[in-house]
């Protein structure tokens, strides 16, 4: 007969079974098993030895149909949105937040092989960890990795209180660097991301900060790392890196995963193929394999439908074509000299992505008035170059002159006859 404590244990793990899924974990703690087989396209697997191969750009691409609430893809040298869904929304963004975590300790301390004591507070976290334990020291470097391969809170709670001086104190860091990059609908409570509704950002605030961050070139190296080993008081423990897609989808080199239960799945990846650089955000995917596919959905999509133009050469061919056929058109009413010389403002980016739909659609349309009154000062806008993408306007240049010219004097009036009286006498003499 089974006494009233044995039922008491086999009531609790029961519970306890069934609450599982509910716990709020701050990473990766993964309880379902779909495989990277079934989770990544076969046309896009590769092994962690293969080489990148090249996309091909296709017409009539359908946009996908996404499991995620909030998602976006970015072009990485001009920020150009090349997908988005809900990416100016709020949301929560669990242990993405290791981003901001750790560009804020790369940007305020030079040397990584600093000494760091971990606190109880730090050992004790919850969610996933990379194994710290209360006064174990190590260096600013082991923990980093530790932040970003494994999403180990304890790492990021240890390096928080490091640089500034509590968790509180780290949060205003990190929010004053969130101020800097004008990411005005992202602010940080925690340098871990478990779920605080005052913790929040967008999918494409989240893309802009992680562009941001993978300029700097130690962050670049932790995000693409797959496994790292750091020494522990246990001995050796080696970190495996989160992001399924690394090492699996032709040219992932990063970033980040997230999980809680506010936030849902999340997954920031950065890809490359040729001259085509990109940042993948999926936030709020139910499950894992959702936030798998949607973003290996999302990153063949913009490789499939979006090539890097080179919009400079086709200004620049339209506005040389149209001065020499136009410059002397123009009039300065009493001005010294009609003599314009005109400047077109710069493109702020040579290259830009473009739809494949839309390439044959590019068309500088310049309007221009040719009849001005002196005086004419220099840099005056004289008209503008549109630059239209399938009838959209996607870029406005301005055209101004490039030297001022003045109004004409009363020496320039009689100047002006004394010449035309000396060519009339001239022709008749």
């Amino acid at each position: 007969m089974i006494s009233s404590k044995n039922i008491r244990f086999i009531f609790s793990i029961t519970l306890f079974l069934i609450l599982l899924p509910h716990f709020c974990f701050a990473d990766d703690i993964d309880y379902e098993q779909d495989s990277m087989e079934t989770s990544v396209s076969q046309s896009s697997y590769i092994s962690s030895s293969s080489t990148v191969s090249t996309s091909t750009v296709e017409k009539n691409v359908e946009v996908p149909d996404i499991n995620s609430r909030a998602a976006v893809v970015i072009e990485r040298s001009t920020n150009a949105i090349l997908y988005g869904k809900n990416e100016t929304t709020v949301r929560k963004m669990a242990s993405t937040t290791k981003i901001m975590t750790a560009i804020v300790v790369l940007e305020n301390k030079s040397d990584l092989s600093e000494i760091v004591t971990v606190s109880s507070k730090a050992a004790s976290i919850g969610g996933s960890t990379m194994g710290l334990t209360s006064n174990l020291e190590i260096s600013i470097n082991d923990l980093l990795y530790g932040l970003m391969l494994c999403s180990g809170n304890d790492a990021a709670i240890a390096l928080a209180e490091h640089v500034g001086g509590s968790v509180e104190g780290f949060a205003d860091m990190m929010n004053k660097k969130a101020k800097e990059l004008n990411l005005n609908n992202t602010h940080f409570v925690t340098p871990h991301g478990l779920d605080n509704d005052d913790h929040y950002t967008t999918a494409y605030e989240l893309a802009l900060l992680t562009n941001y961050a993978l300029k700097n070139e130690t962050f670049a190296k932790l995000v693409r790392t797959s496994n790292y080993t750091v020494m522990l008081k246990g001995g050796p423990k080696n970190l495996h890196n989160t992001n399924e897609l690394l090492g699996y989808l032709n040219g992932v080199y990063g970033v980040k995963t997230g999980f809680t239960n506010g936030a849902n799945r999340c997954l920031v990846t950065s890809c490359k193929r040729n001259d085509l650089d990109i940042i993948c955000v999926v936030l709020g995917a139910d499950t894992k394999k959702f936030r798998t596919q949607d973003s290996t959905k999302l990153i063949e999509y913009a490789f499939k439908t979006y090539q890097m133009v080179n919009l400079k050469s086709i200004v620049d061919e339209k506005f040389n074509s149209w001065k020499s056929n136009n410059l002397n058109s123009f009039t300065v009413y009493k001005g010294v000299s009609s003599d314009i010389s005109v400047n077109l403002q710069d493109l702020p980016f040579e290259y830009y992505p473009v739809n494949i739909q839309n390439i044959d659609d590019i068309s500088p349309v310049i309007d221009c008035n040719f009849y001005y009154e002196a005086p004419l000062p220099q840099n005056f806008k004289l008209g503008t170059l549109n630059l239209k993408l399938n009838d959209d306007i996607c870029f406005t240049l301005d055209i101004s002159n490039a030297y001022t010219i003045n109004r004409k004097s009363t020496f320039n009036y009689l100047n002006d006859f004394t010449h035309k009286y000396v060519f009339y006498l001239e022709n008749i003499f």
